[in-house]
């Protein structure tokens, strides 16, 4: 219809009878607040956010304005996106991808760590190292956290394990590292406890 602007990144279609417009329908994908405050979260904690989707440019540009994410690739065929992490990993980045879809199958299994949403397909789920049980963005957040806690507490432990002290006379006999391995779950448990993200 003649004097109708659609707003970048959506989508709309003109209502036609008789060959005479009689209206347009615009849709557009809605962003939810879980998602802009993940992405703001995780950009604050260092950690760079790019979005490799399927979706056209204008409705790509809009989402990523919308979530302050500078790097997109959009319009990205399904075998394309695995092609876009092995890019994104050539630039001498450790890449965490982020999937739900059959599409996203192939990338999840090319990122260092591949992460599906629980609620996502079996096959994104089998592809995955690590499967979120809700599909809320803010669990990537502490997914992030979780793992930078847990690394500062086995800092210490596993030198100790891998004999670190050894040139100090300080080993341990194979019956204490039998039991230190009956325990470690014991100690996983308490552990986590004391995890504070």
């Amino acid at each position: 219809m003649e004097g109708v602007n659609v707003p970048s990144g959506k989508t709309s279609a003109v209502v036609v009878e008789d060959n005479k417009p009689l209206g347009i329908v615009i849709l557009s994908d809605k962003v939810r607040p879980e998602s802009k405050e993940a992405i703001k979260k995780l950009s604050e904690m260092g950690i760079k956010c790019v979005m490799i989707t399927g979706d056209n440019e204008a409705v790509a540009s809009a989402v990523a304005g919308e979530l302050n994410i500078t790097e997109y690739y959009a319009g990205v065929m399904p075998h394309e996106k695995a092609e876009k992490i092995k890019e994104i990993k050539g630039r001498g980045f450790k890449v965490a991808m982020v999937g739900d879809g059959i599409n996203d199958a192939p990338a999840l299994v090319e990122a260092d760590v591949g992460i599906a949403i629980g609620t996502g397909t079996d096959i994104a789920i089998e592809s995955a190292d690590i499967i979120l049980v809700k599909d809320n963005p803010l669990d990537v957040v502490f997914l992030f956290k979780l793992s930078k806690a847990t690394y500062r507490k086995n800092v210490f432990a596993i030198p100790l394990a891998a004999g670190v002290l050894y040139p100090l006379g300080i080993t341990l006999t194979p019956a204490t590292g039998a039991l230190l391995m009956s325990l470690s779950t014991v100690i996983v448990a308490i552990n986590s406890r004391f995890l504070r993200v």
